[in-house]
């Protein structure tokens, strides 16, 4: 019996947890490059990228133009234009292959995300939000508001 429901238990956490864990995908940097604290020029730089790092892409606005990214320890966003990812075991431009890696699109949504990555950090008590508001709508057609 106890064996029956160690066994559930297991196939229940990887039934949950496992798409939530494949959200991420791979990607390099293409070179140095500034992560920053929203998709846009206008948001403070949280560190820069070496060229080559890998990071992880946990989702892109619409038409991949910039992706929330971790790399480092650090969570930001960084121009889709600047990032390479794998492909059939190469290198390829992020952008041209983004629809076939199954990233999420999402919609950035200024104030939660900074409390939840930035709250204590140098910029967050006075510098201005940039981005629109919403919610994310992630693989499987899931919708998380963050």
């Amino acid at each position: 019996m106890r064996r029956y429901a160690v066994t559930a238990f297991f196939a229940l956490f990887f039934a949950v947890g496992a798409p939530a864990v494949a959200w991420a995908v791979p990607g390099f940097s293409t070179g140095n490059v500034n992560m920053r604290a929203g998709p846009s020029t206008a948001n403070p730089v949280v560190t820069t990228i070496p060229s080559g790092s890998p990071v992880e892409i946990v989702g892109c606005l619409s038409g991949w133009s910039w992706c929330d990214t971790v790399w480092a320890g650090y969570r930001g966003w960084v121009t889709g234009a600047y990032l390479n990812a794998s492909w059939q075991g190469r290198s390829v431009p992020f952008v041209s292959y983004a629809p076939r890696l199954g990233i999420p699109v999402v919609v950035y949504n200024g104030p939660a995300y900074w409390r939840r990555y930035y709250a204590g950090g140098p910029w967050f008590a006075g510098a201005p939000i940039r981005g629109i508001h919403g919610c994310v709508r992630g693989r499987y057609g899931r919708v998380v508001c963050r």
